[in-house]
Parts: C-alpha cells; structure tokens; sequence
C-alpha cells in the first residue's frame, strides 16, 4: 500500500508541475475533485475501471466517453496514463496529494468547519479571516452540520483541530475535574 501511495505522489506531482506551467492549477484541482467524485458515487464505474479482467482499451474507451470533452487535456491524460500502467486504484490519493502540493505552493488551506447548524456566508467568510491570520495562508472553508455538537464550532485545518464546541468545553472541564480528584 505504500508504494502505492509513493507513485500516487510522483503522479500528483508531476500533474502539478504541468498544470503550474499552463497556470491551470485551481482548474486541475476542481476537475480531479469531479473525477474522484463521479467513481465516489458510482461504485459500478469504479468496480468496473478498476477490474484487471477488463481489456485496457475498453476501460480507456469508457474514460473518453464520460471524460474527454468534460476535463482539460491534462486530467484526461492523467486517467489514460493510470489505465495505461494499471494505476487505477490510486485516483483518490492521487487527487489528495495533488490538493496537498496544490495548497502548500499556493499557500492556501482547506479547513472543515463542524457546526450544530448551518452557517451564513458572513459567519464563514469571519472563519476564513480568524484561521487565515492564524495559520498565514489563505483558508477555503467546508461547513459540515454535526448535531452531536451541543454549540459552538470545531474547525479542522488539516491535522490540526481547533475546538470551540460546547462540548469540547464541558470535555475540557470534565478532565480538570478528574485530575484535581486524583491529587
């Protein structure tokens, strides 16, 4: 599995290299996003481009069908390329690793933002300031409801987690409480 991994960010990197030159990143990005998500929802596509009984040419035929006038020049290749050397499993790491070197070389970063309730574009747009001036990158922001949360927000920048929910607080308390018990 990690050598899989390791080819997923030698295929991202070179993907990034390309589309950094035609200044396409932002639009290499968006489009894997769409790939990645179309085998997400449909694990019949998947099962099937990914099947090694399956003749090269007929999952190639399947990928320009649904593909070749969808996605620049660049992600379509990219996909012949991994039916080509039999790397089709590897279209979700290679997507997060090209988010990941995406990000870095443009210093932004992807932040999920967990609330009981949906949030309004000022709320969000106030989030993308605050974590922005603390990480010094540029945030793009996903809201996810959780109604577990009690209130409050939990915000996670990579591996990092921000916790600001109510919950968190009254877990945060419940720890002091124990420890002082132990003494």
């Amino acid at each position: 599995m990690s050598r899989d991994l390791n080819v997923a960010k030698r295929y991202a990197r070179a993907l990034f290299e390309v589309a950094k030159e035609r200044n396409a990143v932002s639009q290499v990005e968006e489009e894997l996003r769409a790939v990645s998500a179309a085998f997400d929802s449909n694990r019949d596509l998947q099962k099937l481009v990914q099947h090694p009984g399956i003749d090269v040419d007929v999952k190639k035929g399947l990928l320009k069908q649904l593909f070749e006038n969808n996605v620049s020049d660049m992600v379509y290749n990219t996909l012949q390329l991994l039916v080509d050397r039999g790397r089709e499993d590897i279209l979700g790491a290679l997507k997060l690793y090209f988010t990941d070197i995406a990000n870095e070389a443009l210093g932004q970063a992807n932040a999920t933002v967990y609330t009981p309730f949906e949030l309004s574009e000022t709320e969000l747009s106030q989030i993308k300031d605050q974590f922005g001036k603390i990480t010094g990158k540029t945030i793009r922001v996903d809201s996810v409801i959780d109604k577990s949360l009690l209130g409050g927000i939990q915000v996670r920048i990579g591996d990092r987690l921000y916790d600001g929910s109510l919950s968190g607080k009254l877990q945060r308390i419940q720890k002091v409480l124990n420890q002082s018990q132990a003494l």
